[in-house]
């Protein structure tokens, strides 16, 4: 099959899901082109993607060299991001969807004092508590409410990795706590509401949709599995 009818297949799972739950929520596809040659990123513009998913810097920059042709094209970090490496993350990605600590995030917002710019990120959210995974944990939400007072970041929403697990019951409880702490954010929130809900990857984004997912970060299910 090819990206186009991969697409079409991901478009009628989320709306499948939708119905289910009774929503109209928007759902945006974010391709993971992590691995994948830059001519992938030009195929899924043609086919009406508009957001794109790397996790390393170094690789994504040569690729973002070659974007001339693709505009309107969301760059969004969606990896663990070094300190070290946040100067060159600010200078070719948009948004940046995995911040994972307070130390992370007043960084950001020091780079982007510097340069006079605003970028929006995620918080990252351990939901399932695992050691090897990075994030806030749930509890830590004064700490979550402090990063969205920092000057040049906006916090658009949250962001979760499900467990790898096949069981249906842990994955929702997983998606079901990231937005029970959405809403928990918003209820502290004046202003400054969060919005997005970005949870789900190919494996298990109609339950993520069930859920109120409004982002999920797609790769295996759009290009197949890698080689």
């Amino acid at each position: 099959m090819t990206i186009a009818d991969n697409l079409r297949d991901i478009q009628a799972h989320i709306e499948s899901a939708k119905t289910r739950k009774g929503t109209n929520q928007a759902v945006k596809i974010i391709a993971v082109t992590k691995t994948h040659p830059f001519s992938i990123i030009n195929t899924c513009y043609n086919n009406g993607i508009r957001s794109i998913g790397e996790n390393r810097v170094q690789e994504a920059i040569k690729k973002f060299q070659k974007l001339s042709g693709v505009p309107r094209l969301i760059k969004r970090f969606i990896g663990h991001l070094q300190t070290n490496k946040v100067n060159k993350c600010l200078d070719y990605f948009d948004t940046i969807d995995s911040v994972d600590s307070v130390r992370l995030a007043k960084r950001i917002s020091n780079r982007a004092k510097h340069l006079n710019r605003s970028i929006q990120i995620l918080l990252e959210v351990n939901t399932t508590n695992e050691e090897k995974k990075h994030g806030f944990l749930p509890e830590q939400i004064d700490e979550m409410l402090y990063c969205t007072t920092l000057s040049k970041i906006k916090v658009e929403g949250l962001m979760t990795v499900g467990p790898l697990t096949k069981n249906e019951k842990d994955i929702r409880n997983s998606f079901g706590l990231l937005r029970k702490l959405k809403e928990d954010l918003n209820s502290k929130l004046n202003k400054k509401k969060i919005n997005e809900l970005s949870m789900g990857m190919s494996n298990d984004f109609q339950v993520a949709v069930e859920e109120g997912s409004t982002m999920i970060r797609i790769g295996t299910a759009l290009f197949g599995k890698r080689r």
